[in-house]
């Protein structure tokens, strides 16, 4: 039996879907907080064992006695805008502490979600590196929670028997549309141009770098979870570790919203604006995932360009308002 948490979620709610297109339908019980009906559309009509609301789990999974297999642990609070650093320190940290002290006790490997925001502004690079963990500096209170669930783990003696935490780099694809603010700029540029005609996009405010050449390492979410799968299939092959799950190659903002008018059909019309006040100072210009320690692992990751995936998405998702 699998546990998923976060399955309302983007990523995680993807990864039911990949699951139950694997074999995995009657033996997955899901995690999350179910109250927020809004995304109940992420998970209608897939298949799992049972449903378990986020408040409950704890309690059952340290004290059932039924045989879990694996533990893949997406759930979290993502608002990279917001302050509220109880709420991080509650559900980011401490949720997954007790997560991992019942996956190393009873011997349960385990897979966690870790994130790129670890990495700051990007002045000490983007290796997955363990021993220089200590050096990273997040910008917000989201990013901190994860990167210190990442310094708590590496000093953990009693460990599950396979670990992975995957530091995931910008991620864009289907099931977002409850995202809100915190949507991929792909989903956002859909919007505008379909709203507008033309798309909005942040004001470079670095010296050197131009207007709409601020670069993400965008991975699309189908290449995000067919890795979390190899990695929860071949685990025993696989080194414990954290990893980061990016392509290894940084594209600009002007390259996404290029793609995306010419995946609608339409000719380019891009306006800069100033880049909001809230989210200036902690806003990456730069990223990119150092996949080298990943590779070696041996996994399958034969990555979807960004041209390719935006393609796939408008055209088979955002157009239709459908889900994966």
């Amino acid at each position: 039996m699998v546990v998923l948490t976060g399955v309302s979620g983007f990523i995680g709610s993807c990864m039911l879907t990949y699951l139950n297109q694997h074999g995995f339908e009657r033996d997955v019980v899901v995690v999350d907080d179910f109250y927020k009906l809004y995304k109940e559309k992420n998970f209608d009509g897939k298949a799992v064992r049972e449903f378990m609301h986020r408040d409950i789990f704890l309690e059952w999974f340290e004290q059932t006695s039924q045989a879990i297999d694996f533990v893949i642990h997406l759930g979290a609070r993502t608002d990279t805008t917001s302050q509220e650093t109880e709420i991080f320190e509650e559900l980011n940290l401490n949720y997954s502490k007790r997560i991992w002290n019942v996956c190393a006790t009873r011997g349960i490997p385990l897979i966690y979600a870790s994130s790129a925001a670890t990495y700051g502004n990007g002045d000490q690079g983007f290796t997955d590196d363990e021993t220089l963990l200590h050096m990273l500096k997040p910008l917000n209170p989201y990013a901190v929670s994860k990167h210190q669930f990442d310094l708590w783990v590496k000093q953990q003696d009693l460990t599950p028997p396979f670990w992975a935490g995957f530091k995931f780099f910008n991620v864009y694809g289907p099931n977002e549309y409850h995202k809100g603010r915190m949507a991929s700029v792909i989903f956002h540029t859909f919007n505008q141009i379909r709203n507008t005609g033309k798309m909005k996009l942040f004001r470079s405010h670095k010296s050197g770098i131009e207007d709409g050449h601020q670069k993400r390492d965008f991975i699309y979410v189908r290449d995000v979870i067919a890795v979390l799968y190899e990695a929860m299939q071949y685990h025993q092959s696989m080194p414990s570790g954290i990893y980061n799950l990016g392509t290894g190659n940084a594209r600009t903002f002007l390259d996404l919203a290029v793609q995306t008018f010419r995946s609608l059909g339409k000719g380019t019309d891009i306006e800069f604006v100033d880049t909001p006040l809230d989210i200036r100072d902690s806003y990456q210009y730069f990223t990119v995932a150092d996949m080298e320690k990943l590779k070696r692992t041996g996994l399958k990751m034969p990555f979807t360009s960004l041209e390719d995936g935006i393609r796939d998405y408008v055209s088979n998702y955002l157009i239709y308002e459908k889900y994966y």
